[in-house]
């Protein structure tokens, strides 16, 4: 129904909706209240205090007086009184409050409390009759010439136009076990609630069915494989793999490599993993080892590293690794001579190379491959899903593998990852050990670096992060050139310090950060660009300035750094900020190196933005529910198991309903309508 069906929304209002998003009646419905206002606690006029907002019960005690100001503005006064006191209103510009307001009426008046120099004063208070009730308000989103008001006259309106019965998505059977309330009652209590208990209630089963339907969502677009493989692997080799290991891969590891094995040779349709775990947790071993796999079955693997530096270390510890087992491994990145990427493609689409191991090189139009069984891609949230396409695309629908050194929650994680299966490695191997950190103030810089000298004079590494790039960008943040030329010209003058950040030209980045791993810089002044590419085991310290300025994620992936070799590490976190909540964060850093905590905490202090990446993009907005809350997630993952264990397949008759919430949801958010 067009929003112009209603009462007073004539071709203007109309345009003004619009401006909201709201064309139609039904998205006037899912129109949901930003806030509320709960008229149902009612405070006594001698109770109030300045700065606080109230709802008081109150009589008008004489007219509203309205004075003209200068441009022909009006000022609206009134006094009105409880038991307890009287107090000021005071209304601006608005010419009918005069009219609205009965002399000896008694109304409720909600609003803020503001002292001048005649005393205390309500400022523009909203007002119903007491006739009416104590009831909750609903505060709307508004744009110019659309008040409040007039949105929630509609939305009521709209209701009205509601059915008898509302055919609910949600079976009936799955709303009553898990305690939903019907989506009439949903509707009418988001929107225009009685009680607190009476939102609450709305609100879970709104909340719960926008996940249900996200979460479902996700993973029909799993379901939706990209067909049949063309790539038949017989044979597992995974054993044989781990003979050559100078280690024991750990547990974690093991099931890891079991998941993805049990995938390419068991299923018809290609592997769709993603192997999740914590820096160090050692996902490249559990690449390599499939790698090796399908290459020992006569297929190409390909490993896509989201850096120069990162793809040659991959390069030289795996080359090492499998010199002698008769596998061809060869690197292709950007900075090669032409005459040797010429080589390296020239052997793949011949089927000489058994593994390439390369940057974005590896998906441009020229380069070609014989039998590409594996896509391998690491760091997930550096590489686009279009990126993961186009190497996918090189070959017959091989299997793919992504990792990822960003712990996500699992609910979280199963959403956003909706199209993967996951693995998860939660342990570390038993040679990592634990970085120390520590929070500290700008006070205690001395004392850091010379700790940083003392680990520099045993001939171990540092990294110094700064969170900006260039000076004025903020006073007071040093910059990281600044910065580091402060250190060269004191601190550190006799010692070889190094500066990257954002705008290093990204050849000269290659060159500085090769040069640190091989240990000609003892200390690596950066901004974040450091937090994925660079494993240096030789560095022991880690200092994070203004440590306040990064999500715990980041904070994590910046420690990360450090840790990778056998000598006790450290993370240093600089903030003079102590705020309860910047000191709580920090301490959540101090207090543990699991990654997954540090995720679930980062998720309900800062909400998802930090997990999402370039996959963000491919979501579809949410009207009323909130990744932060976790207990939703978890509830509707719940129901989501649930019926597919009840219904089998969603295009079961009793779910057509779901099913065409899930294509409205996905259509909206630009994904495609699933079949």
């Amino acid at each position: 129904m067009p929003i112009t069906d209603l009462k007073g929304v004539g071709e203007k209002r109309a345009e003004l909706f619009a401006k909201l998003g709201v064309n139609s009646v039904g998205e006037l419905l899912n129109f949901y209240p930003r806030a509320y206002e709960d008229w149902t606690s009612v405070e006594k006029i001698e109770n109030l205090l300045e700065g606080g907002t109230y709802c008081i019960r109150a009589v008008l005690g004489k007219p509203v007086s309205d004075a003209l100001l200068p441009g022909g503005r009006v000022l609206s006064k009134a006094t009105v009184c409880d038991d307890t006191g009287a107090i000021k209103l005071v209304w601006f510009n608005n010419r009918y409050i005069s009219r609205m307001l009965a002399y000896g009426g008694e109304y409720f008046f909600f609003g803020k409390i503001t002292v001048d120099g005649y005393g205390a004063q309500m400022l523009s208070p909203a007002f119903a009759p007491v006739q009416k009730g104590a009831s909750i308000h609903p505060v709307y989103r508004t744009t110019a010439g659309l008040p409040g008001k007039s949105i929630s006259s509609a939305v009521e309106q709209s209701l009205t136009f509601l059915p008898e019965t509302v055919n609910d998505p949600i079976p009936e059977v799955i709303r009553k076990k898990y305690g939903l309330c019907g989506l009439k009652q949903a509707l009418w209590d988001v929107h225009f609630p009685k009680t607190r208990e009476a939102l609450e209630s709305a609100r879970k089963r709104l909340v719960t069915e926008e996940l249900l339907v996200l979460n479902l969502g996700m993973r029909s677009l799993r379901g939706h494989s990209r067909g049949m493989s063309g790539v038949k692997i017989s044979k597992d080799f995974s054993m044989e793999f781990e003979s050559l290991l100078p280690f024991e891969l750990t547990g974690a590891q093991k099931r890891a490599v079991g998941d993805c094995v049990a995938d390419i040779t068991k299923n018809s349709a290609p592997m769709n993993r993603l192997i999740q775990g914590d820096v160090g947790s050692g996902k490249t071993a559990v690449a390599a080892s499939l790698c090796y796999t399908v290459a020992k079955n006569g297929f190409q693997a390909a490993f896509m590293a989201p850096t120069e530096i990162l793809a040659r270390q991959h390069f030289e510890n795996l080359s090492k690794l499998l010199e002698n087992t008769g596998l061809k491994v060869e690197l292709l990145t950007g900075s090669l001579k032409e005459s040797e990427k010429k080589r390296v493609r020239a052997l793949l689409a011949g089927g000489e190379i058994d593994l390439v191991i390369g940057t974005h090189a590896l998906i441009t139009e020229k380069t070609e491959f014989h039998s590409l069984g594996l896509a391998v891609t690491d760091e997930q949230h550096r590489f686009g899903v279009a990126q993961r396409a186009a190497l996918l695309n090189k070959g017959e629908n091989p299997h793919l593998m992504v990792m990822s050194a960003t712990p996500i929650p699992r609910t979280l994680g199963l959403i956003i990852f909706g199209d993967l299966d996951i693995s998860i490695i939660d342990e570390l191997p038993p040679s990592r050990k634990p970085v120390k950190t520590v929070l500290r103030g700008a006070a205690d810089r001395p004392k850091i670096y010379n700790f940083i000298k003392s680990e520099i004079a045993q001939g171990r590494q540092a990294f110094i992060v700064c969170p900006l790039i260039e000076e004025g960008e903020s006073g007071d943040v040093a910059s990281a050139e600044e910065y580091a030329a402060g250190l060269m010209l004191n601190s550190f003058a006799d010692i070889p310090v190094a500066v990257v950040h954002g705008k290093t030209k990204n050849d000269e980045k290659e060159r500085i950060m090769s040069d640190f791993a091989a240990n000609k810089y003892s200390l690596l002044v950066a901004t974040t660009v450091i937090e994925v590419g660079v494993d240096v085991p030789n560095a022991s310290v880690m200092v994070i300035e203004n440590a306040e300025r990064f999500g715990l994620s980041q904070l994590h992936q910046l420690r990360g750094r450090v840790g990778r070799g056998k000598f006790q590490s450290y993370c240093v976190l600089i903030s003079d900020r102590r705020s309860p909540d910047t000191v709580e964060r920090l301490r959540v850093m101090c207090g543990t190196n699991d990654g997954f905590k540090i995720a679930d905490e980062d998720l309900k202090m800062r909400g998802p933005g930090d997990f999402f990446g370039e996959r963000q993009h491919g979501l579809p907005q949410m009207s009323i529910a909130d990744f932060a809350d976790t207990k939703s997630l978890e509830l509707s993952q719940k129901i989501a198991d649930d019926i597919i264990f009840t219904y089998k397949d969603l295009r079961n008759d009793e779910l057509r309903l779901l099913k065409a919430e899930i294509d409205r949801l996905f259509s909206r958010g630009g994904q495609n309508t699933m079949n």
